[in-house]
């Protein structure tokens, strides 16, 4: 793991200087042709998987996949998506279990070296929005091991919430989080794929949703994890709608308005956190990321944020849209994250990654917003 974790820290390093050097590769035409360049390039014809991005991240991650899922199948990828759930599960039981992220030499890796549970939750909502039922016979008995690893992993067995006395690798990989809010939405929305898969279903003894109301709903907003931190958190705040494993409209109505109370969405969706708290413990690692993941503004949780603001207030998910689709016309790519002023994030190591497979939910969120 380290050995995979110093090679990817200096590739990403490599394409820092390059982009000094020569800036970030632009394409042609308006957002939307753009957006279908970038998921035209971010599929790995000779793996025939899609890659993260055609940057510094061409490689397999579960949950930037996962985020992507609705949206490519939507789009018309059908094929490409099975294909790409065939690689990795084909990579993973050959190495007998699921991680995070798969190398561009094949190599599964998670970033930190902890349990990612995310990762077999994305898995599963791949295959089941895919309705890739062969996939799921071919690799059935290890796909039901690694349920269970997670069950045992990551399920406090008192009460069905992620257990709060370790931290796990997540949507903020360098935060460490006790019993996240993001992590249950994970294991709820696990819970309700594996219905009808025919696949074990340990979780389903429990009203996941419920829980996730009991323990980090505030009446206004729901709690980033259970550390007694009361700071406002997009992901928080954002995932458990987008999901849908929350539905209530008066809920989603609070949640955003206080994520818009807090600035997170300014000047574009969406900050993590506004940065005025600082409760949240890092790894070391995010040293050399200055605030990767404190105040910048992420574009993959503003797509989401976007579809979730657009079930209560149409119009301002049309505005919120015309921003995305100014930042793509204007670099001539789809950016990764952005300072907190609205410029593309660099520090001294890291600059951000371009060409990203989440051009797809722009593309998606269009046609669903706007027709």
């Amino acid at each position: 793991m380290v050995f995979i974790s110093a090679l990817e820290a200096a590739r990403i390093f490599r394409r820092r200087v390059k982009v000094k050097l020569k800036g970030m590769p632009k394409y042609s035409g308006d957002a939307d042709s753009i957006c279908l360049q970038i998921i035209r390039d971010c599929y790995n014809k000779e793996k025939d998987y899609f890659m993260t991005s055609n940057g510094h991240f061409c490689e397999f991650y579960a949950r930037d996949f996962g985020w992507c899922t609705e949206a490519l199948l939507s789009l018309g990828y059908r094929q490409e998506v099975v294909n790409t759930l065939g690689y990795a599960l084909s990579v993973y039981s050959k190495k007998k279990k699921i991680a995070q992220s798969i190398s561009p030499q094949g190599w599964p890796f998670t970033f930190p070296n902890k349990y990612s549970p995310d990762a077999l939750a994305f898995l599963i909502r791949g295959l089941k929005l895919a309705n890739a039922s062969e996939l799921v016979f071919k690799y059935q008995d290890f796909l039901n091991k690694e349920i269970k690893r997670y069950y045992n992993v990551v399920i406090d067995n008192t009460n069905g919430l992620v257990r709060p006395d370790r931290y796990f690798s997540s949507i903020k990989d360098h935060a460490k989080r006790k019993s996240s809010c993001y992590d249950n939405v994970m294991t709820a929305m696990l819970a309700r794929d594996l219905e009808g898969m025919h696949l074990d279903n340990p979780f389903k003894k429990w009203d996941h949703s419920f829980n996730l109301i009991d323990a980090f709903w505030t009446g206004e907003y729901f709690l980033d994890d259970l550390s007694g931190s009361k700071a406002v958190c997009g992901d928080a705040n954002v995932i458990p709608f987008w999901a849908g494993v929350i539905s209530d409209k008066v809920m989603l109505k609070r949640a955003m308005n206080s994520i818009r109370k807090e600035g997170l969405d300014k000047p574009f969706p969406l900050k993590y956190s506004s940065g005025k708290r600082n409760a949240q413990k890092l790894i070391w690692q995010s040293a050399f990321a200055s605030s990767y993941e404190r105040d910048s503004v992420w574009a993959h949780i503003g797509l989401m944020y976007i579809k979730a603001i657009s079930q209560v207030d149409k119009g301002m998910a049309i505005a919120y849209l015309d921003q995305y689709r100014q930042l793509i016309e204007h670099h001539s790519n789809f950016i990764e994250v952005y300072n907190k002023n609205g410029k593309p994030f660099k520090s001294l190591f890291y600059h951000a990654d371009d060409s990203m497979l989440w051009a797809a939910n722009y593309l998606f969120l269009k046609r669903k917003i706007l027709g």
